[in-house]
């Protein structure tokens, strides 16, 4: 699981030698800084930057970079060492954005080594600062945890290093930042930055005593320099360009340069046009970028027509105000000069808007059929070469998303994985959706179907046997909708029915939950029962609350909240008013739900740009003819699994 942070949460390491990866967009500087028992960095000597990149147990990249993989070693950081501060700083000179507001928000993960990130944090929230905190890494009762923090210093790297109790921290920012730029034109012969796999070769026997640094003594890097990897092209060197710091193993899928637009035209759009380490990242950031333009834009359309208006209100009560202005000729003339003002105004922003528009629905026509799986549509032509996949992904389609100034304009909705909030398809639908029903669908059968649909897409993104599905079906009222999942053999029981069956599966549930948070807790993990699945579980809940006791509810409460940090996760239909007899005490459970419709809606509110968006859900036949083809591999995969 990936435990995404925010500023101030803190978490268990989950590993003692970790890969850190570091994104920015553009190039930054990386430094680690240790402290002492009382939050200090006693000296210069404690710092890993690009002039001095390595420390016991830490190693940094020589130079500012998009993307970075520093190695960490926690068993070889110095006892003296009580913390350690993740410092991403913005390189000064020409052409430099001089300050984090100017990009985009940084992205911290961190890992066991060629394993995928299960710690993350966006440093968000940045503007003029020039140096940022984004991790720190502290021990607590004899373990380290992790904590973001987010802190921003717009005096750039000095004023950050003095914040950590450094003296003449101005003298070790300008060492760094000459290192940097010189670094910009090292010759060829030059040594290449050590890697994490060098760290983790050379520290392979245990990394033995370390002296702790101090300011008499120059700390011993502990690494080896870089050996060749036979299943890796050496990095290219050339004179007078950047060093690649790209770890050999970590090197993104090769990117066709993209074509030249014609000039005085926007440039062509190209699929995976972003940045990450993947290219399933660098299609999820692209996604989340067009989300973020499409609502920028469009905040700026509306703003300019709400000035407009209230201009042309402001100039026509002035005229009506003037005793002149109300005669004929002259207050016409006023009035006209005012409306040609707003119809200009307006014009302009129009032309705009659709200039941006148009590029946005050309880069959406060029990054929706390079899509995978868990990010397409159902009826895209992916599905039909589906192969069940060896690794999760990162995220997940839920839909599209639009807004009224373009609505084929349509943006997918991803949520990342694993799942945080349990999923709530609303089959109360108001007056406003009724239009829009297909013909003698009831809305609780379509509400199921597009559940089903949703689950559907949740065992086929991940690998076979690792995730199970379970129904309760109490009123035995959505067989039809289930009938994909039983008939591919991909539902280990039936469907639960009745109050009894409710009651046995949640009572399931609730002591996997438990053994599980008690052993990861108590670090025990292998002392769980032999017959406890620890797959990833998904609970189907048709047309809650009918089969429900409130001792039921309670316990589905509980998985709501308690379930996803173990795996155990809730896809409910339900309307809400069934259970209005509950009154006010299910209020949190409802908002610790993400609602989705099954028909288009415009509930999802935005807060950012404050624009409400209409959410889209897979509609039927996109689905119809895909699920049972895509289930039936799913389900072959998971018997020779288990076999």
């Amino acid at each position: 699981m990936t435990a995404e942070l925010v500023r101030g949460q803190n978490h268990p390491v989950p590993h003692t030698r970790l890969d850190i990866r570091v994104s920015a967009g553009e190039p930054v500087v990386v430094a680690v800084a240790l402290s002492d028992e009382h939050g200090r960095v006693p000296g210069a000597e404690w710092v890993a930057h690009p002039a001095r990149p390595a420390l016991p147990g830490v190693e940094v990249s020589r130079q500012a970079t998009a993307g970075h993989l520093l190695a960490v070693d926690l068993t070889a950081v110095p006892s003296s060492a009580h913390r350690a501060a993740v410092l991403l700083a913005l390189p000064t000179g020409p052409g430099c954005p001089g300050r984090f507001g100017a990009l985009a928000a940084p992205f911290v993960s961190l890992g066991a080594p060629d394993a995928p990130g299960t710690v993350s944090y966006t440093v968000t929230g940045l503007d003029s600062e020039a140096a940022v905190v984004a991790l720190e890494f502290y021990r607590r009762q004899g373990a380290w945890k992790v904590r973001a923090v987010g802190q921003g210093y717009a005096g750039g790297l000095a004023a950050c290093l003095a914040d950590q109790g450094l003296d003449r921290a101005g003298e070790l920012a300008a060492a760094v930042g000459e290192a940097v730029a010189h670094g910009l034109a090292r010759p060829a012969g030059a040594d290449p930055a050590r890697t994490a796999e060098a760290l983790r070769a050379a520290t392979a026997e245990g990394p033995g005593p370390a002296a702790d640094p101090g300011p008499a003594a120059s700390p011993t890097p502990g690494t080896n320099p870089r050996t060749a990897d036979p299943a890796a092209p050496p990095p290219a060197r050339t004179h007078g360009g950047p060093v690649d710091y790209t770890h050999p193993r970590r090197r993104p899928a090769v990117q066709q340069p993209p074509p030249v637009a014609p000039p005085g035209r926007p440039p062509v759009p190209v699929a995976g046009d972003a940045t990450g380490w993947s290219v399933e990242e660098r299609l999820y950031n692209q996604v989340w970028g067009m989300f973020e333009d499409l609502a920028r834009t469009t905040a700026a359309y509306r703003s300019a027509v709400d000035f407009a208006a209230s201009r042309l209100g402001r100039e026509h009560d002035r005229v009506l105000s003037d005793p002149h202005g109300r005669v004929a000729g002259p207050g016409d003339g006023a009035r006209e000069a005012a409306r040609t003002r707003h119809d200009e105004l307006t014009g302009r922003a129009r032309e705009a808007l659709d200039r941006d528009l148009d590029q946005l629905t050309a880069e959406s026509r060029a990054v929706e059929p390079a899509l995978p799986p868990a990010f397409a549509r159902w009826d895209s032509p992916v599905w039909g070469r589906y192969r069940v996949p060896a690794k999760a992904p990162m995220a997940l389609r839920l839909g599209d998303l639009h807004l009224p100034e373009r609505p084929g304009l349509r943006i997918p909705m991803l949520m990342r994985l694993p799942l945080e909030r349990g999923l709530w398809v609303d089959s109360g639908l108001g007056p406003s959706q009724s239009g829009v029903l297909p013909e003698e669908v009831p809305p609780r059968t379509l509400a199921m179907d597009t559940a089903v649909a949703h689950a559907a897409r949740l065992i086929a993104v991940h690998p076979a046997g690792e995730f199970t599905v379970r129904v309760i079906d109490a009123a035995g009222t959505a067989a039809r909708s289930l009938n994909p999942l039983l008939r591919s053999g991909m539902l280990d029981e039936p469907p639960a029915a009745g109050a009894a069956g409710v009651s046995a599966v949640l009572a399931k549930l609730v002591r996997r939950v438990d053994l599980v948070q008690m052993a990861v807790r108590g670090g025990a993990a292998d002392a769980l029962p032999p017959d406890l699945d620890t797959a990833r579980e998904l609970l189907i809940v048709s047309d809650f609350p009918r089969g429900f006791d409130d001792r039921a509810v309670t316990r589905l409460r509980y998985l709501a909240d308690e379930g996803p940090e173990v795996g155990v996760h809730l896809l409910m239909v339900a309307d809400r008013e069934d259970a209005s007899g509950y009154g006010p005490v299910l209020d949190p459970f409802w908002h610790s739900l993400l609602r989705i419709t099954p028909v288009p809606d415009d509930h999802l509110a935005d807060p950012w740009v404050r624009h409400v968006w209409t959410y889209l859900p897979p509609a039927l036949p996109e689905y119809r003819d895909v699920l049972g083809p895509v289930l039936a591999k799913a389900a072959e995969a998971r018997r020779a699994r288990r076999r």
